[in-house]
């Protein structure tokens, strides 16, 4: 298992827990990718969050829907709804999140079913997340939870493919890269 841990702020604050107590556990897990989100928080807070991480933490840094701080990291993980803000043609939002994040950086989004993973297979992202797979308290406008099904629809993506939403360490799957925990890991 590969793991993407995702560091939400709203859960490090509710556990009360620090930046630092989270990547040491990160760490000790092996994680490869730490993906930051704040969704509550403004971008100066998430900026110092970031370097925080980024003095700790030496492997793949992502940001989620803040492309204005990618400087700060290695790429950045956008949701549907994100990518409808920046364009309504969403391969349009793909390529001019691209030209903005440029081609060294890594862009992921997420994917809730088999037609949102096929339409990203012709987009220039290096990673999906998909799901959810069981319900999860961080993300509450879930509507559709993938189950087992989600492991067929990951064999469908020419990208890497992050399962998301509910997963834990002891989950197995054959077509999935990552496994993406948060509150999982403490």
């Amino acid at each position: 298992m590969r793991l993407y841990a995702l560091c939400d702020q709203d859960m490090l604050d509710k556990h009360g827990l620090s930046i630092e107590e989270f990547v040491n556990k990160a760490q000790q897990y092996n994680a490869e990718i730490i993906q930051y989100r704040a969704k509550n928080a403004d971008i100066a807070l998430m900026k110092r969050k970031l370097i925080e991480i980024r003095q700790q933490y030496d492997g793949f840094l992502i940001v989620n829907d803040a492309y204005e701080l990618v400087e700060f990291c290695d790429g950045v993980h956008v949701g549907q709804e994100d990518l409808q803000k920046i364009d309504a043609n969403k391969h349009k939002a793909v390529k001019i999140l691209r030209s903005v994040i440029g081609s060294d950086k890594i862009l992921g989004i997420s994917t809730h079913n088999e037609q949102e993973v096929l339409e990203a297979n012709s987009m220039d992202l290096n990673y999906i997340g998909l799901g959810a797979y069981r319900d999860t308290a961080t993300k509450s406008d879930i509507s559709h939870v993938l189950g087992d099904k989600l492991d067929e629809i990951a064999k469908l993506s020419k990208h890497y493919v992050a399962a998301i939403g509910g997963v834990k360490m002891d989950d197995k799957f054959e077509h999935v890269t990552y496994h993406v925990i948060g509150s999982g890991l403490l």
